[in-house]
Formats: structure tokens, C-alpha cells, sequence
């Protein structure tokens, strides 16, 4: 995929005529000599440039699976259920992140039209539904077979000279971009002479510079280079390509947690959840099962026509003896893939197994953390969203909320498995009383717990240099301190429960508070309201009330799909297969 997208302000032939006019000279004429001679516009040479000035369009394959064209910024899509605008790159990788999250790979993508694309040449066209993306989708040649290099970029600027028939100069420009180049050759005839001002100077796709001092030059070194590189031309944008050796290292680098096993079309997940396998680079592999025994076997890697494959050989676990295609590697998780009825889905490991607790022990410290949701025995206890965890010295930990503090101790060890424990005793709180197995751990978010079992708890970091690298949060909150809120639309189960809160208003003051106040000011309820960015990079809001109140169903973690200053649209994906709704707006 091409590393350098350059994007200049769009210019009409008719401009770019202009412009090209003003820039000829009449004196001081340049005088071809044998690197730089004169070329016609349709020469290998000048053809060979047009190719290397075509705009890559593979970035956002994400999006439109073409890699000839590319949606113009910004759009916007509908990625399983939540709405997002695209303005940009980064915008791209949170696409990508919220399919990640999802294992199962069945996510949805809904592009909102009209949209315009720019296609390989810079042209653009609107488009106003899917047929006609896909029409064009079909032209595109992926796998790389097209006309488009990506393996190096010019570095500009780069003087052409244009000659008459009989090699008199007629004029000079100066190319500042791909697209001033294309425009610059999509203006002459084919039989146009144009020399270049050498050296020049191109940039190969591993960031190395390399100049050209002719024409001989330029030709040799772009077509030593344009299969020098996997442009990533296809449309399969989640295939992370890699090499054999950065698996191998990859491997190699911590253990990893089975979290789906399938063979033979049979569901195997239960009997191997949370099995630890450690690869050793004399390709032994040793697998930790759920009590701590221990099976051996081999490893090995090969390259195949379809990608690397993984090929494990055991003599107990037979149901991971084949030869196994990497679908998928990412950040902290590998894909092996045989058949549909054969995959196997493994979490890497590195921050909770067979780590130092004094890691946990001091992240925990660092910072208060946020309830987000917790389940104790397969109740869930919205009662405890918002509050609020100080882990301290010597053992000793506090969970608060605006009414109340509870002291107890908290201590971090290793399991059998060698696996990362919380273990927490609160005499008057069971809700959290338990030894929580470390499941996931990141900078702001951890998550406790054995899937399939009654047992989570997920707590989200709470530090005031937090906000201050996260503008969106900051935002959110200053929209929410000191504010009066009536509940516009409230949705639970599918059911429409707006009418319900009718006659109070939610307050939300500067310090997370939140008042259930009646239309005269009557305080009937108060709870907590807390703000962060989740793990999958969206904008959450925690909302919390006290034991006892009328309004726990309000009580929920709510995606924030929609920010103005007057109105928050919210949501908040419920136990069944449909989401919780609310919208306050501004009293």
C-alpha cells in the first residue's frame, strides 16, 4: 500500500493551462543535453511516470473494496449498528478496530450516499447508491495487476521543458504534486516533446531517496522498483499482510489464550477456553490447560501460495493438529483458519500471563478507577456503575460514590495457570468481593474475568492528564457539567418508556454528579456520571443512581452516537440483540 497519499487543491485543465502559460520563458532557454532529451508524451518513459503519479486508492479499502478509486473526505458509514463520520486516515483504523472487537467476523458496514469518489487519475464522481460503487468496483484490477506503481514516489518539485516539432522551447512549468503531474501530461498531444531538469530525486516505498541525474536512469530505477513491494491491492483489507519471520517472532514473543476452537464443524471453544500456548523458538510449544498440566508438542511455519501457514502437531490435542492458514494477524490477536468448520482464534498474552504482579500492582495504584459493569454470581449490579475504586498502599482499597465510601483490601497474585488475580474483600460491598481473573489489560481499561462464566468486572482509569489527551472527552464533559437535561426519548427493550420521564430532569454537575429533580426543583434521586474512550476508541458514557431509586434502568454504560451542545444521543447495546436508546436535551 503506498505510504505517501499526497492531496493537492484540485485544478480544471483550464487552470492548470493557465498557470502552465504564465510559467514560459522566452529567455534563458533550456538546452537539452543526451540525459535529458526530449521525450514524447507518450513514450515508455512518460508512461512510466503517469503510472507512478497514479493516485493509490487501496487505503480505504475498508470501506469500498476497490483500489482504484478511493471516497472523498469526509462520509459517512454505519458500522454494525454505530454512525461514523470519516474525515480522515485515523478514522479508517476505528473502522477497523470495531470489527477487530467482534470475533466472529459477521460485521456490517452501511455506506451513507451520495458520496464522491476520486478515481486513479483525480477525476471525481458522485455516486448515490451501492449499485453504482459496485459497477465500478468491478473495473478495478486488484491483486496488483494494475497499471497503478506504488513502490516509488517522485520528490517534488520537478521542472519540465516543452519543445516544438523542430526542438524549439515553447515554455516551462513547475510540478509540485502526482496530480499537477497526471494534469500536466493529460494536457499534450502524444507527440509532445517534454525534456526534464535533472536530477531528480524519487523516494522508494522503505523511505530511502534515491536520484536520477537522466532519462536512462529514471526508467531503470522505476522499473527496478515497482514490484519491489506488496502494494496490497486487494480487497480483502483485513488480511494484515505479513512475512513468515514477523509470525515466527510474533509467536515467539509471550503466550497466547484460545478463545475459539472449531474443527470438524463442531464447536470445540468450551473444552479449550483460556488454554495458554507458549512457542519457543526451536519450535517447541508447550500448552498450559485451565489447572495448570501441561501438553507438548511441535511448531513450524512455511510460506504457501494463499499466505503463511501455521502447522502444530500434538499427540493429546489432536483437535489442533493441522496445518493452519494465518486468516488474520493483529494487535494482540491470531487467526488460524483450515476450512470453514476448522479455525482457531487466539488473544495474546503478554500482560496477563506469567507476568510480574508489581506491573498490576502499580497501574492499579496510578490512578482511581471506574466501575463500567460488574456481575457477581450472573447478577449484574448496575447499582455499582460510577462508583469508584482507590487502590492504596498496603493493601488497603476504597469504593465510593457521592454518598457513601467502603474500605476493604485488595491484594495481586499468580493462579496456578499462571495467570494475573485481583482479589478484593469489601465487608460491606459482596458485589465486588471476589478473585477477579485478569482478562484484558490496557492503559485505561481492565477486564476481569472467565468468558462464559457469572463472573466480571470492567474498570476504566480515571486521571485528569486523561482528558487532557482526549479533546472529544474533555468536550463531553464540559458539555455535561452544570447542565439541566429532560429525557427526550427513552427506549429499554424496545420498549418506548419516554413517557415515564416526563415530569423530571436529569442534572449533571462539574464534578460527575447527577440530581433526578422534579419540573419545580425537587431532588428525588442522585447518582454519578463518568466520561472516557473504551477500548474499541469510542465515546462512553457511564450513568449511575443510587441503591434504592426509581431510575436504575436509566443506569447503563451508553455509546455516545450523536454530540451537540444541546442534545446527547445515546445508546446501549442490552442483554437481547437490540439496544437501549435515550437522548437528553438541554432544559
Amino acid at each position: 500500500m503506498k505510504k505517501y497519499i499526497r492531496i493537492s487543491a484540485y485544478l480544471s485543465l483550464f487552470i492548470f493551462t493557465l498557470s502552465f502559460l504564465s510559467c514560459q520563458q522566452e529567455s534563458d532557454d533550456f538546452v537539452p543535453d543526451e540525459n535529458s532529451a526530449a521525450i514524447m508524451a507518450n513514450s515508455t518513459t512518460a508512461v512510466l511516470m503517469q503510472n507512478t503519479a497514479f493516485r493509490d486508492g487501496s487505503f480505504d479499502n475498508i470501506v469500498d473494496g476497490a483500489s482504484c478509486f478511493d471516497i472523498k473526505f469526509p462520509y459517512t458509514v454505519s458500522v454494525n449498528g454505530l454512525e461514523l463520520t470519516i474525515n480522515s486516515l485515523e478514522d479508517l483504523q476505528l473502522i477497523e478496530q470495531i470489527f477487530d472487537a467482534i470475533d466472529d467476523d459477521e460485521n456490517l458496514l452501511e455506506i451513507i450516499f451520495p458520496i464522491t469518489i476520486t478515481k486513479a487519475d483525480y477525476t471525481e464522481v458522485t455516486l448515490n447508491n451501492l449499485t453504482d460503487l459496485r459497477a465500478l468496483a468491478q473495473e478495478c484490477k486488484e491483486g496488483g495487476g494494475d497499471d497503478d506503481i506504488e513502490c516509488i514516489d517522485f520528490v517534488y518539485p520537478i521542472t519540465f521543458f516543452t519543445f516544438s516539432i523542430n526542438l524549439e522551447q515553447t515554455g516551462n512549468v513547475v510540478i509540485e504534486s502526482d496530480k499537477d503531474l497526471r494534469a500536466f501530461f493529460n494536457g499534450l498531444e502524444d507527440t509532445d516533446l517534454v525534456s526534464i531538469d535533472f536530477p531528480i530525486s524519487l523516494k522508494l516505498y522503505d523511505g530511502t531517496t534515491v536520484q536520477v541525474n537522466s532519462n536512462e536512469e529514471l526508467v531503470r530505477t522505476i522499473e527496478g522498483a515497482k514490484d519491489a513491494c506488496d502494494e496490497d491491492d486487494d480487497d480483502d483489507y483485513n488480511d494484515d499482510d505479513f512475512s513468515k519471520e514477523r509470525l515466527d517472532a510474533y509467536l515467539v514473543e509471550c503466550a497466547w489464550l484460545i478463545r475459539e476452537v472449531k474443527r470438524s464443524e463442531q464447536d470445540q471453544t468450551e473444552q479449550y477456553f483460556e488454554y495458554a500456548m507458549n512457542f519457543s523458538s526451536d519450535g517447541e510449544v508447550v500448552v498450559k490447560d485451565r489447572e495448570g498440566n501441561t501438553i507438548t508438542g511441535t511448531w513450524s511455519t512455511r510460506i504457501s501460495e494463499n499466505g503463511v501457514l501455521l502447522k502444530l502437531d500434538f499427540e493429546a490435542l489432536v483437535d489442533f493438529n493441522l496445518e493452519w492458514l494465518i486468516y488474520e494477524i493483529g494487535e494482540g490477536k491470531i487467526k488460524l483458519y483450515e476450512s470453514p468448520g476448522n479455525r482457531i482464534i487466539m488473544y495474546n498474552a503478554c500482560d496477563v500471563y506469567n507476568d510480574s504482579p508489581d506491573s498490576l500492582r502499580e497501574l492499579l495504584t496510578q490512578c482511581s478507577w471506574i466501575i463500567k459493569g460488574v456481575k457477581n454470581n450472573g447478577e449484574q449490579i448496575n447499582r455499582l456503575l460510577g462508583y469508584e475504586f482507590e487502590f492504596m498502599a498496603y493493601g488497603v482499597v476504597t469504593l465510593s460514590n457521592e454518598e457513601t465510601v467502603s474500605e476493604g483490601t485488595w491484594e495481586v497474585a499468580t493462579n496456578q495457570e499462571g495467570r494475573l488475580v485481583l482479589a478484593i474483600t469489601m465487608g460491606d460491598e459482596n458485589g465486588v468481593s471476589f478473585e477477579w481473573l485478569l482478562s484484558d489489560l490496557k492503559d485505561r481499561y481492565l477486564k476481569f474475568n472467565i468468558e462464559g462464566t457469572y463472573y466480571e468486572l470492567l474498570l476504566v482509569r480515571n486521571c485528569q492528564e486523561d482528558d487532557s489527551q482526549d479533546t472529544d472527552v474533555a468536550l463531553v464533559k464540559n458539555i455535561l457539567s452544570n447542565t439541566e437535561w429532560s429525557i427526550g426519548f427513552a427506549e429499554e427493550n424496545g420498549d418506548d418508556t419516554t413517557a415515564m420521564y416526563a415530569d423530571v430532569t436529569l442534572y449533571t454537575d462539574i464534578y460527575g454528579a447527577v440530581e433526578v429533580r422534579s419540573l419545580n426543583g425537587e431532588v428525588f434521586s442522585t447518582g454519578r456520571w463518568f466520561v472516557y474512550r473504551n477500548a474499541a476508541y469510542q465515546l462512553e458514557l457511564i450513568l449511575s443512581f443510587s441503591p434504592g431509586s426509581n431510575y436504575l434502568p436509566l443506569a447503563n454504560d451508553y455509546l455516545m452516537i450523536e454530540i451537540e451542545q444541546n442534545r446527547l444521543e445515546l445508546k446501549h447495546q442490552n442483554d437481547g440483540e437490540g439496544y437501549d436508546k435515550l437522548i437528553l436535551e438541554k432544559y
